[in-house]
């Protein structure tokens, strides 16, 4: 009775370890799956890091050659300014890619160290299971097989266990492979993260060199201004430059007014809603400024030295810092003007329009709807200008009114 019971303990453990087996092959087969699949993506991945850091190291601005190729320029201050604010606006897009790749590898590289322990739980998992798997086989060893086969009451009987030893063998083996390609991941996973964190600090590397050179171009253009505006030969005829360029500005706003009136008066003609202004409070413009640089009303021009209308408030404010809709309305203009550089005009209804001059880049396009607080574009120092900040004027039914009136400090 007691080799019988022998017998069938072998047989029932044979079994169970199979039952169990066929669970964690499961498993097994499922982590196969997802570790081929895992390869494959990360050998893709890796190679394209490699070709995005070749992309950044070969792809910084030259700006020793943009100031070469401006040289000529500097006879005509005008011309000189465009082209050189066709220069920011390149760099401040490679910015601002550069750091939308850093936001991106940021949380590619959180996600990639996520799946490095979670491959490593599973490596860990498996080597477990076959250190079980191997104890029980040195234990039990191959007179368990033939035990289990000389048992057999049949011929049936005997092929059917028989089949269960080779599923076993087949098992060990599979168990095996999928533990190699757990391993093979665990080596990818680790080398997308190296990548990835290479790629991060060349981007970071980059990002500098680039707010380098548009600090380096701006200053350049700060000369120049100064050095044509100090001229004292120039003086009365920069007075009246600016005096046309003022009145230049104003001219090209008011146009704009004038079509949206025409356009209004369309829509109230046809019975159609046109927008209108609530009296609400404004979003201050420039939430990153540091200090009021320039004042709205009469003051003394800081280089000409005479007495002149300054029609808005300079807000400084940090290169590429936000500039928000002052309140909810419809864009006007966005577009380029070599005094007024990038610049988005707003009709916020009832003959209400605000006007923010000098950005570095623009987010909104002509036709647009924006809400109060929406971000505009970005400070900047493009057209006549000597440093980064946001001019930022409010006009009502065709004249220029102080910003005070509608934002508070």
């Amino acid at each position: 009775m007691g080799k019988w019971k022998k017998r069938i303990c072998v047989v029932l453990c044979v079994i169970v370890t199979f039952s169990g087996s066929q669970v964690q092959y499961a498993a097994a087969t499922e982590s196969s799956e997802l570790t081929n699949d895992s390869i494959k993506e990360k050998q893709s991945q890796i190679s394209e890091a490699q070709k995005a850091k070749q992309a950044l190291q070969s792809g910084v601005t030259d700006v020793k050659k943009i100031l070469q190729s401006l040289e000529s320029s500097k006879k005509n201050l005008a011309s000189y300014v465009q082209q050189l604010d066709s220069s920011l606006d390149g760099i401040q897009k490679k910015l601002d890619d550069l750091n939308a790749m850093i936001d991106e590898k940021s949380k590619e590289i959180t996600e990639t160290k996520a799946q490095l322990v979670k491959a490593e739980a599973v490596e860990k998992e498996q080597y477990e299971s076959m250190k079980k798997r191997i104890k029980f086989m040195y234990e039990r060893g191959d007179a368990m097989y033939v035990e289990m086969i000389l048992t057999s009451r049949s011929f049936g009987e005997f092929l059917n266990k028989n089949g269960y030893v080779q599923k076993l063998a087949e098992y060990d083996q599979r168990m095996l492979q999928n533990y190699k390609e757990t391993k093979e991941a665990i080596d990818q996973y680790k080398k997308e993260l190296e990548e990835e964190q290479e790629i991060l600090g060349e981007a970071k590397t980059a990002a500098k060199q680039e707010e380098a050179s548009m600090q380096v171009l701006i200053s350049a253009k700060e000369q120049e201004i100064g050095v044509y505006e100090a001229d004292i030969s120039n003086k009365s005829n920069l007075v009246k430059e600016y005096e046309a360029e003022i009145a230049a500005q104003t001219a090209a706003i008011s146009a704009l007014e004038k079509a949206v009136a025409e356009e209004k008066k369309r829509l109230e003609e046809a019975n159609q809603a046109v927008r209108k202004y609530d009296g609400g409070i404004f979003t201050f413009p420039a939430p990153s400024y540091k200090r009021v640089s320039d004042d709205y009303g009469y003051r003394i021009h800081p280089t000409l030295g005479v007495k002149q209308f300054h029609n808005g408030v300079d807000l400084a404010a940090p290169n590429g810092s936000p500039i928000l809709a002052g309140y909810d309305g419809t864009v006007v203009a966005a577009t380029y003007s070599s005094t007024m550089g990038n610049y988005v005009m707003l009709d916020h209804g009832d003959g209400l329009y605000t006007i923010y001059m000098h950005a570095s880049a623009l987010s909104v396009s002509k036709g647009q709807e924006v809400s109060k607080g929406q971000q505009i574009g970005s400070v900047g120092s493009t057209g006549r200008s000597t440093g980064p900040h946001l001019h930022f004027s409010v006009r009502l039914n065709g004249a220029y009114v102080s910003p005070w009136n509608y934002i508070s400090r």
